[in-house]
């Protein structure tokens, strides 16, 4: 099959269209023709180098940790699923990727809303599996109020909308042209960046419960201090996360309970209430841009690729 990869570690020009054997699924996996693969930080920050300590890479590697595409091998111990259907998910935990390719397994799936294209739902999983992680971790409920540190990026949008629909107030912080963006999605905006806590202070009258930050841009220290206790508030991106006494969230190998969430999201979606906000999409043989676009940090919504 033909997939995009890498040898060693380093910047976008890494990246190789090149021939490679095809994966087939093991016990309690599929395999699906991938329509699309979503693009996260976590792509490039492997691709770097930056996760070599905590996540050490077999070369060569393909990126991409989620996708959507068409069911086309059932391996050993599936049942509800069957050669044809749409499915979209995420790839073994342990692989870190893979999903950037023609072919790709996947060992947590659910069947793709009839409401999202293969552009929407191949982007969709990770940033699920990681909101509901995260959402899970602060034990969000109904009638808190959340804040999000970069609302109107992949991760946040879909934080925002499944943090609504468990009856949770949101307010995401968000550069001021993203601000009609995230009213939209039923957010209540504010700009990020140094005197937070002031302008929050009317729009949250009774304070903050919770936060998720999903910008990594070093204000742990000010949203610790906004949520009144570093156990509320979880991360995503900031590795300074230890130092602050900030949890640190990200899939561990194993199940993740993020992967619950992923039918219950389905769900939403075909009941118009869960969107996929796309910033841009790229085709394979472009993978590089999509991975530099990512890493500007100023993605509105979702990056996908799509596979031919």
């Amino acid at each position: 099959m033909f997939a995009m990869q890498y040898h060693r570690y380093g910047g976008s020009e890494v990246l190789r269209m090149e021939e490679v054997e095809e994966p087939h699924a093991g016990p309690g996996q599929i395999r699906i023709t991938v329509g699309a693969t979503g693009v996260t930080p976590a792509d490039w920050y492997l691709r770097s180098g930056m996760l070599r300590d905590i996540a050490s890479l077999d070369f060569p590697h393909i990126p991409g940790m989620d996708a959507a595409g068409i069911v086309d091998e059932v391996g050993e111990g599936v049942t509800g699923t069957a050669v044809g259907d749409e499915v979209f998910g995420l790839v073994p935990v342990a692989d870190h990727g893979g999903a950037a390719a023609q072919y790709a397994v996947l060992e947590a799936w659910a069947p793709k809303p009839r409401s999202w294209s293969f552009e929407e739902a191949g982007g969709a999983a990770g940033n699920i599996d990681a909101a509901t992680r995260g959402l899970e971790a602060l034990e969000a409920a109904e009638g808190m109020t959340l804040l999000i540190e970069g609302a109107a990026g992949g991760v946040g949008t879909i934080a925002a909308q499944l943090a609504q629909a468990r009856g949770l107030t949101v307010i995401g912080t968000a550069s001021e042209t993203n601000h009609a963006f995230l009213d939209r999605l039923g957010v209540i905006p504010v700009t990020y960046g140094a005197g937070l806590a002031d302008r929050l202070a009317p729009l949250a009258p009774h304070g903050i419960d919770v936060v998720l930050d999903a910008a990594g841009k070093g204000s742990l220290a000010e949203l610790v201090t906004i949520a009144g206790s570093p156990h509320r508030v979880v991360t995503f991106a900031d590795f300074d996360a230890d130092r602050h006494g900030v949890r640190f969230s990200r899939s561990p190998a194993g199940e993740s309970p993020g992967w619950a969430g992923l039918p219950w999201a389905a769900d939403l979606a075909d009941h118009g209430h869960l969107t996929v906000p796309l910033h841009a999409v790229f085709p394979l043989q472009e993978t590089a841009t999509a991975h530099d676009v990512s890493a500007t940090g100023r993605a509105r919504g979702k990056i996908v690729i799509t596979v031919p």
